[in-house]
């Protein structure tokens, strides 16, 4: 597979994941941290807005991977 498309296909992939990231802490942080202190508010959201990171580190290496036709091979 070309980088090119790898780049595409993680785009739409990393546009996915951040959404439904978004959506699941949003549905979380609605349903169950409806009564908390302020302090602890706020760091769910900092833990969940940065969460979506480790998921993605992955994904950004597979698309930024050089394609096998134009990889050296080693002696």
């Amino acid at each position: 597979m070309s980088i090119r498309i790898r780049k595409l296909i993680g785009t739409f992939a990393l546009l996915a994941l951040a959404m439904i990231w978004a959506l699941l802490a949003m549905a979380l942080a609605q349903s169950v941290l409806t009564n908390i202190n302020g302090y602890v508010a706020a760091a769910f959201y900092v833990v969940a807005g940065l969460g979506w990171v480790l998921p993605a580190m992955p994904l950004v290496a597979w698309m930024s991977r050089p394609d096998r036709q134009n990889a050296v091979k080693p002696r």
